[in-house]
């Protein structure tokens, strides 16, 4: 038999790639078959009619769907495998598109930007709706990291378009990653949701289960943006008491939520038990970035725990935080009319949080390890290099 490809079936049908694997996909384009990660086509197949006779969408079908269609989705953010043998797990992937989104993931996770662009904006193009999402997230990212802001704007925007599209037809998996990606890119940023955004409960449970439990994360995150600390910590304690495997890149980024929402409740104690468990996992695969993208957030806690006892690690983070927070400041700024301070050291941004959320000089000196001299010395600078007089004003010029 011969076979076409998508996008031959797509020029002789007159639709869409996108249309052409939503059939396939849904099992409507006869004989049609899986390879790698596209479809090949019967050159005599007959193209489906828009309203399917018979279709059986059940949430079953659908999972085991999704499992197929979104493994492409993010693949190493999905992986479950044992710390320390990361690297080893993308090695032993099939070679093809996902192994090098995986790798993509990898230099990302690892705080390797650079890298992880030049390979996953070769796939901002790809036919194969799973790889385009996630190079977008990734390229999203990772540019605003290593300064190209226009490019990290270029994905958003490229995210949205797909998420708004008003092509018939969408099929529930389909709509699932994009809602996922759409989630995600919005809420990381401290973005307004868009409003064609459905409710987390109608696309989590189609994801596979490890897109799941970052998707967790993601509302865990939105949750304590809305200053529902306790709410957030439960959605994140449902997500690890509910794993059957371990997923290390979303258990990371769930760790850094409790550790957000215990120090907003002025509970340390536990915030540094849960960032503990955060470094036990990242550290034997050197899955930094997660650490470098929260430290604002983090309510010194890095200065507390992570300094102290691995000095090293402590400064590449740092860097990374440097070089990410500026790039998400030009983006997050403008869109919000929120002015999120630009001009202060980290250890002054984590000192002036703390201060903002109504901590005490002796307080924050006590948990950064500090004199209370040195922390009225890094208040002082902060309300200077922000120009304003009052400790309440500084709240304006923090993250939430």
């Amino acid at each position: 038999m011969e076979y076409i490809t998508v996008r031959e079936a797509a020029e002789k049908w007159r639709i869409s790639e996108r249309l052409v694997q939503k059939y396939c996909a849904e099992g409507r384009v006869k004989g049609a078959d899986k390879f790698g990660r596209s479809w090949k086509i019967p050159k005599n197949a007959v193209k489906p009619e828009k309203t399917p006779k018979q279709f059986d969408a059940t949430a079953k079908n659908l999972k085991e769907s999704s499992f197929v269609i979104l493994s492409d989705l993010m693949p190493l953010m999905n992986a479950s495998f044992k710390p320390g043998e990361c690297k080893i797990y993308i090695e032993n992937m099939e070679d093809g598109p996902r192994k090098e989104i995986a790798l993509a993931e990898y230099y990302y996770f690892t705080g390797k930007s650079e890298k992880a662009v030049k390979i996953a904006e070769l796939y901002l193009d790809s036919t194969d709706l799973a790889l385009k999402l996630s190079a977008c997230l990734i390229c999203a990212y990772a540019n605003l990291t290593i300064g190209r802001i226009h490019k990290a704007r270029y994905s958003l925007a490229e995210v949205k378009k797909i998420f708004t599209s008003t092509e018939p037809d969408i099929p529930p998996i389909f709509r699932a990653g994009e809602a996922f990606i759409a989630f995600t890119a919005a809420v990381l940023l401290h973005l307004p949701l868009p409003k064609e955004i459905p409710p987390i409960r109608e696309f989590l449970s189609i994801l596979p289960p490890g897109l799941q439990v970052f998707a967790l994360y993601v509302q865990a995150h939105y949750t304590y943006l809305k200053e529902e600390y306790e709410k957030s910590i439960g959605i994140i304690e449902t997500a690890l008491a509910l794993q059957e495997k371990i997923y290390p890149i979303p258990n990371i980024y769930l760790y850094l939520a409790a550790v957000m929402d215990y120090m907003s409740l002025k509970q340390p104690d536990k915030a540094r038990e849960y960032l503990l468990a955060a470094w036990e996992l990242a550290s034997p695969d050197d899955l930094i970035e997660a650490f470098g993208e929260h430290h604002g957030l983090l309510g010194g806690m890095l200065e507390a725990v992570i300094k102290p006892n691995w000095p090293k690690d402590f400064k590449r983070i740092i860097d990374i935080t440097y070089r990410f927070s500026e790039g998400w400041r030009k983006v997050h700024n403008p869109i919000t009319g929120h002015e999120v301070a630009d001009n202060l050291t980290t250890t002054e941004f984590a000192a002036a949080m703390l201060a903002a959320r109504g901590w005490t000089n002796q307080e924050i000196g006590s948990h950064m390890n500090i004199s209370v001299n040195t922390v009225k010395s890094y208040i002082s600078t902060a309300l200077q290099k922000l120009n304003i007089e009052h400790r309440k004003d500084l709240k304006k010029y923090m993250l939430q």
